[in-house]
């Protein structure tokens, strides 16, 4: 078959990751960008994907994408998750029935082996999903050539995938689903727990100005406590035993 076209909504910067208590809103916004820049470098590195095509705002995405290894698609009217999903599936297949994945961009733990791992069980399956971390929500939805696709994400998403026909990739292939592709950050918590698995350097680098206080955080909610910076150094050091393929 051919290779994947990968589809990864990114929202607005100003409007992302509003649980993210304690680092302030240039702290959240720092934080969005360098998960999605994260998210993406594992996608454009990873043997599996031929074609990577990030929605959000256009504009904004231009000035922190890299120029080169990505199809950016702007999502018009800020309409949603659903909506923005929708028109990166249809600018995917406007000329040919391809196999279509459709990645979270807040996925900083993320490697191109763990992706390529998970397209690969994917392939085996019609429609195939990835649940988060948690269970509840869902991280990869994916659909083979010529197969209908309309991907449900959002809260408790894992449970309509599975409803409507898709198929469990952590249950159908045990052992396969390595955690980077589970683990998304919504949360302080999450994020923490991501830096234990290992996250990218553009999540390592904000991590490490919030804990330095080279980046704002904001001291009116309860702080990071200073396992942060050691966090920081110890997941590159994770992250480079992982390997990249």
């Amino acid at each position: 078959m051919s290779g994947w076209v990968l589809v990864i909504p990114v929202k607005a910067l100003d409007l992302a990751k509003s649980r993210l208590g304690g680092v302030g809103p240039r702290g959240r916004a720092a934080l969005a960008q360098a998960f999605a820049l994260d998210t993406i470098d594992a996608a454009t590195s990873c043997r599996a994907v031929d074609r990577v095509v990030v929605v959000g705002d256009a504009s904004e995405l231009g000035r922190v994408l890299p120029a080169t290894g990505v199809e950016i698609v702007d999502e018009g009217t800020r309409a949603g998750l659903t909506a923005a999903i929708r028109r990166g599936i249809d600018h995917a297949r406007a000329d040919e029935q391809l196999p279509v994945a459709v990645l979270l961009g807040d996925l900083p733990a993320l490697t191109p082996m763990e992706l390529a791992a998970g397209l690969d069980a994917a392939a085996r399956h019609p429609l195939a999903f990835v649940p988060d971390a948690d269970g509840t929500g869902t991280t990869l939805a994916t659909a083979a050539a010529g197969t209908p696709f309309a991907p449900a994400f959002g809260d408790a998403s894992a449970g309509r995938h599975a409803d409507a026909g898709f198929t469990d990739l952590t249950r159908a292939e045990p052992g396969v689903i390595g955690a980077g592709l589970r683990r998304d950050v919504d949360t302080i918590e999450a994020l923490e727990a991501a830096l234990v698995e290992g996250v990218g350097v553009h999540t390592a680098a904000v991590v490490a100005a919030l804990a330095d206080g080279s980046l704002r955080r904001d001291h009116r909610h309860a702080p990071w406590n200073g396992q942060n910076s050691q966090n920081s150094q110890n997941s590159q050091n994770s992250r480079n035993g992982k390997g990249t393929s």
